[in-house]
């Protein structure tokens, strides 16, 4: 006794089958686990990059007695021998530490110091970036550097020139 209402069931039942893997195979290829942990890895990885890169231009030099890192603040925005700032050396020592050659690092390079008059001003120690849409993820990098008591002539002019200084260089770093 055969009839057609078993192959009604089992077609039912085929295509709840079916509805179910689709379900399952949505589901499980949809889902990314991307914990709020993660995120600032990279940034973080970024972060210590950049400090590495900085604490190696602070290094002094034994021949001359100071760092490639104060050289620079003392000539400002000055382009330097070689034809290099310091946000080039910057950044050609990031890609040097990183390994990769063709790594999109930007940079922008900003000298925060205390005036005659007791206030704190910044000024960019590098041009502004053309690529830069202040969307990018960047994260800051800074370094106290410590400048004698004569006035370099890179320095701006309300800086003190009575004592010796320590600055600030502040380096925003990103991946473009």
């Amino acid at each position: 006794m055969v009839n057609d209402a078993g192959q009604l069931y089992t077609m039912e039942g085929i295509a709840a089958g079916v509805i179910m893997l689709l379900t399952a195979y949505i589901v499980v290829s949809t889902t990314s686990v991307y914990t709020a942990g993660d995120t600032h890895i990279p940034d973080m990885q970024l972060e210590q990059l950049g400090s590495d890169v900085l604490a190696m231009m602070d290094t002094p030099d034994t021949n001359r007695g100071t760092s490639e890192l104060v050289g620079f603040v003392k000539n400002g925005t000055r382009v330097m021998m070689g034809g290099n700032t310091l946000r080039d050396r910057f950044l050609a020592g990031c890609k040097m530490r990183s390994g990769d050659p063709d790594d999109n690092l930007r940079a922008q390079v900003y000298l925060s110091y205390r005036t005659t008059g007791g206030s704190v001003n910044t000024t960019p120690l590098s041009s502004p970036d053309p690529e830069f849409t202040g969307r990018e993820n960047t994260v800051r990098v800074t370094r106290w550097v410590q400048l004698p008591t004569e006035k370099p002539p890179g320095i701006p002019i309300d800086m003190s020139n009575t004592r010796s200084k320590a600055v600030l260089v502040e380096v925003l770093l990103w991946r473009a």
